[in-house]
């Protein structure tokens, strides 16, 4: 391929739909390579916009909006990086001849719930925990009586964990459907309601459709959820030699569905030899920002060596530990302590993500270790993040 000037007529040029922490490690592999950025979220300054060439403030989700950008900068491609976004404008998009990253289909599908497990667990045959669908009180009350107590409660349409939570006696069955309706994303209304799955393991497999590679896998990531949402990981997650074929398989089978090329964070539930798939993502995950210390090629990277049809060789060149640090309060411009505290260990790094506000649980940074082992790796990450203060002023 050939790659163009930055911010000139020749450009070879990203429209990034979503700028936060991890558009903002997309954004440096692009710029190593000479692609010009432009950044688009619906807030200002978000992180991603901080180092992009040029960037926009808009409602993800009004397609016009949308519309007018992508005709007024022409990018070669456009990556979405979060889920609140109007995926059927991108459709219309892609039906004009813009390359949608991976594919329309994958962002449409995998930011609706209801579209990704029927897909995954009607079409595609693959096994998956017990599910049902509703929109009012009743129809929950009535799927949450079929399924049984315990059961897994969020909105069809979120992200990072937002609106879920494990329903275990009646008196929270009410409370977990309002705060699922409360938190969520996009235009569903609909939420879902899933068997609780008692599993040993969960993780995220970073498949990569490529051009002329065909499909390759990351090491298997582990990683511990609080409230639905990703605190830590850790890569490798040791599991059987059965239980990681089929976890591939079904990976393989989910996104060649999808289609198009890109990193894809695969989630399943392992138990012994046991796999469920859960649910996928078609760009880096979260999880993933472990490969930035346990990989030769971080997932951002990968992704975009996927997107450009460039060779990808991943090796695993250590044990590795993601850990997050959050705000506590809703405050502006906040400021941070510890750094000299966290990277006091070899091996270890922080990453701010630099967000120019602050709201409680919010994620404003993250820990990263190398280890002789996962448990070194994990216990490194975590004391360097929690030798980090974030403070909120006022």
């Amino acid at each position: 391929m050939r790659v163009g000037t930055p911010l000139s007529h020749n450009a070879t040029k990203v429209l990034l739909l979503g700028s936060g922490e991890l558009g903002k490690e997309f954004t440096i592999e692009a710029m190593r390579l000479g692609i010009e950025v432009v950044a688009v979220d619906s807030y200002q300054f978000a992180p991603a916009q901080q180092v992009a060439h040029r960037y926009y403030v808009i409602d993800m989700r009004d397609g016009k909006q949308i519309k007018n950008i992508v005709y007024r900068e022409k990018p070669d491609f456009i990556v979405p990086e979060i889920e609140a976004i109007d995926t059927d404008m991108l459709l219309e998009l892609e039906k004009e001849g813009f390359n949608v990253v991976p594919s329309g289909k994958a962002v449409k599908l995998t930011m609706d719930r209801i579209g990704i497990r029927r897909l995954a667990a009607e079409e595609l045959g693959l096994k998956t925990s017990g599910y049902r669908f509703a929109e009012t009180l009743e129809e929950y009350k009535k799927a949450v009586e079929e399924i049984g107590l315990p059961v897994v409660v969020k909105p069809v349409m979120s992200s990072s964990g937002k609106g879920q939570s494990v329903v275990r006696t009646p008196d929270e069955i009410e409370k977990a459907f309002y705060y699922a309706k409360k938190n969520a994303r996009g235009k569903g209304n609909a939420i879902i309601i899933e068997e609780f799955i008692d599993f040993d393991f969960e993780i995220t497999l970073l498949t990569v459709r490529t051009r002329n590679q065909g499909t390759l896998f990351c090491p298997p990531i582990g990683h511990r959820q609080v409230e639905g949402d990703y605190h830590e990981s850790w890569q490798p997650q040791a599991m059987t030699e059965t239980a990681l074929r089929k976890a591939q398989e079904m990976a393989k089978a989910v996104t060649d569905a999808l289609g198009g090329y890109g990193i894809f964070g695969c989630e399943f539930f392992v138990k012994g030899d046991t796999v469920w798939f859960s649910e996928v993502s078609p760009r880096p995950h979260d999880t993933g920002m472990v490969t930035m210390a346990s990989q030769n090629m971080s997932e951002f990277e990968i992704h975009l060596r996927a997107i450009l049809g460039l060779p990808i060789h991943i090796e695993l060149i250590s044990p590795g530990a993601s850990y997050c640090f959050h705000a506590k309060t809703h405050s502006v411009a906040p400021e941070y302590e510890g750094l000299e505290e966290a990277l006091k260990e070899p091996n270890v790094w922080v990453r701010i993500f630099g967000k120019p506000t602050t709201r409680p649980k919010r994620r404003m940074g993250v820990a990263i270790a190398r280890g002789e082992s996962v448990e070194e790796a994990r216990a490194k990450a975590k004391r360097a993040a929690e030798a980090m203060r974030v403070i909120e002023n006022g």
